[in-house]
């Protein structure tokens, strides 16, 4: 004979009675609720006017959004989905179901205020002791913007056809005046091919006025650039008496270039180079994590395809943390990071930068690796500082934790969490998309490096 157990659908049951007996004392939900509960929300309550029906309570969707982006669920409408259907949502959602609507509106409503929640979590992470700041990481991650490359417009292209659009408007307009004389293409309307062209029209006016602005800033920033190494240059010359070799610098195009692109669903986003080779509709997210806790401590979003910017702008968001977090005293970070005016920055700001200024090589010879630290150099530059402390054997170590500290935190967001690509579009709203996402992984990392929460 079988045994098997038996499997009854129909016999009734209750659920417990309390919502709070629905999960196990130790759960992630049970641990963002609780921390939820304890941030000051004052900014997203008094922004309610009080009056028509009631609305659910900022707390509730704060919750749900971030254990919903600690879990890999981002879209409003599987948020929804999930307080029907799996019980953690239930839990934090208190048995109700806020529609797909509610939780998109409040998404984009509060970004900035959530980006204020996210340095909230820090001084919690700080109170509980799992924050220290001391050496802090930096690295930056392609993620995908929600457009395709596919709806990239280049500059060229879109004269091309604003060019083919008025030829076939020219033609329209000779069909609809000779009507009678000659037959018309059946389910030809030739008011609604018009209108239709004169619409694309309009858009790619707009497309290329917009590529014309954009080529305007940069090349005002490319020639500032140009004429502060002139002066460099003809310095260097004097000192040394020889002609610096290479090319001189030349000066930039001026007007927007045949490739320039613009692209018509997210028009903030750029095609970015992307790992494993090709090329993608991209935002560049990058992220200072703490060294030890792994908790993401300053972030920002950018629309330069590489790195060599985004020290400064880390630094005045490090700048800005409370005192009661503590100060960043070193900075790690990839040699795509490296300038001079870098490392003079964190001077500056008062941290010692350990930049790596080349590719390192993966198996140096034994007597690198163990002899002796070199002389220290006299009177060093900042950059000729930070390049002696490089090799020395505890700068080699220090620099060497640089990969263990940012790429698991990324890892981990696109992997596990399943976070690859932002739901909402232009800069100001993916920026507090990415401090959403960066949140959710610090409260899901407190809950990790705390046992007894």
């Amino acid at each position: 004979m079988s045994n098997f157990r038996p499997t009854d659908r129909l016999t009734g049951f209750l659920m417990p009675p309390s919502v709070d007996e629905w999960l196990p004392e130790r759960h992630l939900a049970r641990f963002v609720v609780d921390v939820v509960d304890g941030l000051d929300l004052t900014a997203m309550r008094k922004s309610y006017r009080g009056s028509g029906s009631a609305s659910y309570h900022p707390a509730v969707l704060v919750g749900l959004l971030v254990y919903g982006y600690a879990t890999g669920v981002f879209s409003s409408r599987k948020l929804e989905r999930a307080t029907y259907d799996s019980v953690a949502f239930r839990f934090i959602a208190a048995n109700d179901h806020p529609d797909h609507d509610t939780i998109a509106t409040f998404r984009r409503r509060f970004l900035k205020e959530i980006e204020a929640l996210f340095v909230q979590v820090l001084l919690l992470a700080r109170e509980m002791g799992e924050l220290k700041m001391g050496t802090v990481a930096l690295d930056g991650t392609k993620i995908h913007a929600n457009a395709s490359r596919h709806s990239a417009l280049s500059y060229e292209h879109a004269g091309r056809i604003e060019a083919q659009l008025r030829a076939e408007v020219t033609e329209l307009l000779a069909k609809a005046e000779a009507a009678d004389q000659t037959d018309i293409a059946d389910g030809m309307s030739i008011p609604e091919e018009l209108a239709r062209r004169e619409d694309r029209l309009e858009k790619l006016a707009a497309a290329r006025a917009k590529i014309e602005a954009r080529a305007k800033e940069r090349y005002a920033r490319e020639l500032a650039e140009h004429q502060a190494k002139l002066p460099a240059r003809a310095a260097k010359t004097a000192a040394t008496g020889k002609k610096p070799g290479g090319k001189p610098p030349q000066p930039p195009v001026e007007g927007p270039l045949a490739k320039d692109q613009i692209n018509l669903t997210d028009e903030d986003s750029r095609i970015m180079p992307v790992a494993g080779g090709g090329f993608e509709q991209c935002y560049n997210a990058q992220a200072a994590v703490a060294e030890g806790s792994l908790l993401v401590v300053a972030v920002t979003v950018t629309q330069a395809p590489n790195d060599k910017q985004q020290i400064e702008p880390i630094l005045e968001k490090l700048d800005a943390l409370p005192d009661e977090l503590g100060e960043a005293d070193t900075l790690l970070a990839d040699t795509g990071y490296f300038s001079g005016a870098n490392v003079a920055a964190c001077e500056a700001a008062g941290i010692d930068p350990l930049i790596a200024m080349g590719r390192q090589p993966h198996h140096p010879p034994l007597g690198e690796r163990f002899g002796p630290d070199p002389l220290p150099p006299e009177n060093p530059t900042p950059v000729g500082a930070m390049a002696y402390r490089l090799k020395t054997r505890e700068g080699r170590d220090l620099y060497a934790l640089r990969k263990q500290i940012p790429e698991p935190v990324f890892g981990i967001i696109k992997s596990v969490m399943g976070f690859r690509q932002f739901l909402l579009r232009g800069i100001d709203k993916v920026r507090g998309e990415w401090s959403l996402v960066t949140m959710a992984w610090n409260m899901k990392r407190l809950f990790t490096l705390c046992p007894q929460a």
